[in-house]
């Protein structure tokens, strides 16, 4: 991979016309502080795309991704990201969240206002730019397909 950049894989995770997310922390400093996100995160040496994706889930939420297939590249200024696509197969209760100050289910709704309700922040909270648009695109690709209809 190009040293470059960073290279992270974050994952779409689909349930019942809705999507998980993840909102970071409201830390100065970190990409996107207090924005709903996807999960995943960086690409360490030597590891694929795929292991970084399934390595990252459990680290962050507990959940061990049975299987996914890729949804696309988005590649900016520092950033590649590898985006794979998957239904969440479990209750968000089954779900251990150990980083980030929430989760939730968010609609296309939701994204497509650019913002979601933490019950944790008790507000409205706004999506990351960058995963705004990676979502829409999922949407706007799968509008005709049963994954969001």
């Amino acid at each position: 991979m190009n040293d470059q950049f960073v290279h992270v894989a974050i994952a779409i995770l689909y349930q019942e016309n809705k999507f998980l997310m993840q909102l970071r922390d409201n830390i100065p400093g970190i990409a996107y502080p207090g924005c709903w996100g996807l999960f995943g995160g960086h690409i360490e040496t030597g590891e694929t795309p795929n292991v970084a994706l399934k390595r990252e889930l459990i680290e962050e939420i507990g959940y061990d991704l049975p299987s996914f297939s890729e949804f696309g590249i988005y590649p900016d200024e520092k950033v590649v990201r590898h985006v794979f696509q998957a239904p969440l197969l479990v209750e968000l209760n089954q779900l251990v969240l150990s980083e980030g100050w929430d989760l939730g289910l968010l609609t296309p709704e939701d994204i497509r206002r650019g913002g979601g309700y933490s019950a944790i922040a008790g507000e409205v909270r706004p999506l990351g730019l960058t995963h705004q648009q990676i979502m829409l695109d999922f949407i706007e690709k799968n509008h005709q397909s049963s994954v969001v209809s």
